[in-house]
């Protein structure tokens, strides 16, 4: 496997339900310099989820961008993408890695200390620390924001590079990053901006700046 860069994720927003704003959109994360994409989409049938990911991989494609499917297994193994992000109800990861084979990335979805010490012993090449911060996009009612305090904690415990998720936007980003994030996944920051292009550039001299300074 080719090493990844996970500094800078976007997550793609299935709010945006015009299919051509929808590509307007990714396109411009990646001339901002998103590092690495997932498609998540939880309502569209498979179908149109296939074709969504086809669409979305020829662009990823053009900005040499890796490209991971949340959950769909079958959708990443469908147009070989280089990987999957899956949560605590999805497929166990023993047998997406069987499926997926060696060179794929896993991404799991981590919201406790519990979790992340499991996922030390467990084929994954991430972990998706949710939810950070509250957020219209991941949080649910019983869901509690883990804050930069459940970072650091989780930081010692784990042996895994490390995303954090939920409410992250340029005025948080850079704590993460100085308390042990090794990247973020960023929905609404991005989809949701006036200039989405302009918002993912933030984002990533925000990235870089503190990486240097550490």
């Amino acid at each position: 496997m080719k090493k990844v860069n996970y500094s800078l994720m976007y997550v793609t927003d299935e709010r945006i339900t015009d299919h051509t704003q929808f590509l307007n959109v990714l396109e411009s994360s990646l001339k901002g310099g998103a590092s690495i994409v997932q498609l998540r989409e939880k309502k569209l049938n498979t179908k149109q989820f296939y074709l969504r990911a086809i669409a979305v991989k020829k662009l990823c494609a053009k900005y040499n961008t890796p490209l991971i499917i949340n959950d769909r297994i079958d959708i990443a193994l469908a147009i070989d993408a280089y990987g999957v992000h899956i949560g605590q109800k999805d497929m166990p990861v023993c047998i997406a890695r069987t499926l997926l084979g060696k060179n794929k990335i896993i991404g799991w979805s981590v919201s406790n200390e519990e979790q992340a010490v499991e996922a030390n012993n467990l084929a994954v090449n991430y972990i998706g620390l949710s939810p950070i911060f509250k957020t219209e996009t991941k949080i649910r009612d019983l869901d509690t924001p883990l804050g930069v305090e459940g970072l650091k904690k989780i930081k010692k415990l784990s042996n895994k590079f490390i995303i954090c998720i939920g409410g992250i936007d340029k005025s948080n980003t850079a704590k993460l990053i100085q308390n042990g994030s090794d990247g973020v996944a960023i929905v609404s920051a991005i989809s949701q901006a006036n200039n989405p292009e302009q918002a993912t550039q933030q984002l990533k001299e925000i990235i870089c700046q503190t990486g240097t300074k550490q």
